[in-house]
């Protein structure tokens, strides 16, 4: 599938011009491509390089002077670093501004170092970290009149998209893989309007669907990961951990599904140390269930290419992907951080899911404690100093995956 064709499809129905966009920011952006280096148009309707069809960066003036609203509560506070328009329609439900909580008991019971915190994301509006993206892409294609939606999704983007979509005055229809899907997640996307459908198979599958209908002439807006100007809300969670600590923490470990979240948050450690935010770069390391780790297994090879698996297994279904589309952008950043990238199995990420719960009071879906398992292997291995600070994401809520819970207390007598 060329998805070039399907991008050039899109441009071509929507009355906006290049050069519309092109003087509608609200300060200087450069799209540039991670594998051919070239400039791209800065458009919204730009996703992929269209010279060489690859994977796109947004990169904003950070050299003049920055300050940020310490009044807002919410990712917004960062508008500076987001690439936005001049009169950005905001379509906002309060996402960001999430919890950085020091987990004390863990520390003492389990691992034995002395500063780890979890980023609680389930305490975004919508229950997961997507949040932030969506109310970003959202907030530009609603100010240029975009109405109608498209998604792929294992969930969260699913819930997370109909709600902004929603709250946008928009249309979406969803494409689920059939019996994947938690069910809460399911039922969100429902509740906020959703158009759901099924696809036989995996996400990728799903998400191939997508990439079908963009080249339909429907002229649907797609929400995915593919969308590079999506992930630039999802930064603003680096952002946020350096102004909740003070500092930037000397590990960060990050779930990994279709690799657009590790991404964004290394590259908003990035900015930050360009602008001298900070004075050192933390190291970010990548955590796949390992009935579902093609980029663990390609990073020990080198990081030179990607091979799919075609039917990934895990209980962790929010990183049930078996072809991550920004796996050359996660590895760029995890390259430039001196990252690393691990993978767990289903076992220990249910009971680090549990051990969250029962000793620090934070409910989070079985993909969230796939982080906290990433660093129990680290600590297993001495990897990780005692006094060094360690920043675990977890990225969605608990109640998403009832089903899950169930299983776990089932299975409490183990823990």
């Amino acid at each position: 599938m060329n998805i070039s064709k399907h991008i050039y499809t899109l441009i071509s129905i929507n009355i906006y011009s290049a050069w519309e966009f092109g003087n509608s920011w609200a300060k200087s952006i450069l799209v540039k491509c991670l594998r051919c280096g070239s400039t791209n148009t800065p458009s919204i309707f730009t996703f992929i390089c269209g010279k060489c069809g690859g994977p796109l960066e947004i990169l904003i003036d950070n050299s003049r002077e920055i300050t940020f609203n310490s009044n807002l509560k919410s990712m917004w506070k960062y508008r500076e670093v987001l690439p936005i328009f001049k009169n950005t329609y905001m379509v906002s439900l309060g996402e960001g501004y999430t919890p950085l909580v020091k987990c004390s008991n863990l520390n003492r019971r389990v691992f034995g170092l002395k500063n780890i915190y979890v980023k609680n994301e389930g305490l975004n509006p919508t229950g997961s970290f997507k949040d932030r993206g969506m109310s970003l892409i959202v907030s530009l294609a609603r100010t240029i009149g975009i109405r109608k939606y498209i998604v792929a999704s294992t969930g969260n983007t699913a819930a997370s998209a109909a709600a902004y979509v929603a709250r946008a005055g928009g249309e979406l229809d969803i494409y689920l893989p059939r019996n994947r899907v938690a069910k809460g997640k399911i039922l969100q996307a429902l509740m906020y309007g959703g158009r759901v459908k099924y696809i036989d198979g995996s996400f990728d599958k799903a998400l191939g669907k997508v990439k079908d209908l963009l080249g339909s002439g429907e002229g649907y807006y797609p929400l995915n990961s593919i969308n590079p100007w999506r992930l630039e809300g999802q930064k603003t969670i680096s952002y946020e951990i350096v102004d909740q600590l003070g500092f930037a923490p000397d590990w960060v470990f990050v779930p990994v599904g279709n690799a657009g979240n590790i991404y964004a948050i290394g590259k908003g450690f990035i900015e930050q140390y360009e602008m001298g935010i900070i004075d050192k770069l933390p190291k970010i390391i990548g955590v796949q269930a390992s009935g579902s780790d093609p980029m663990v297994r390609s990073w020990k090879n080198g990081g030179l290419n990607i091979t799919p698996i075609s039917n990934p297994r895990t209980v962790a279904s929010a990183i049930r992907i078996g072809n991550p589309v920004n796996w050359f952008k996660a590895f760029k950043v995890l390259k430039a951080l001196n990252g690393d990238m691990v993978s767990v199995d289903d076992d220990l990420i249910l009971k680090f899911q549990y051990l969250l719960a029962r000793y620090e009071g934070i409910l989070v879906e079985p993909a969230s404690a796939s982080s906290l398992a990433g660093l129990y292997r680290f600590v297993e291995e001495n990897i990780i100093d005692p006094d060094e600070t360690v920043v675990v994401i977890a990225t969605g809520n608990g109640l998403k995956d009832p089903s899950t819970l169930e299983l776990i207390i089932d299975r409490e007598q183990k823990y």
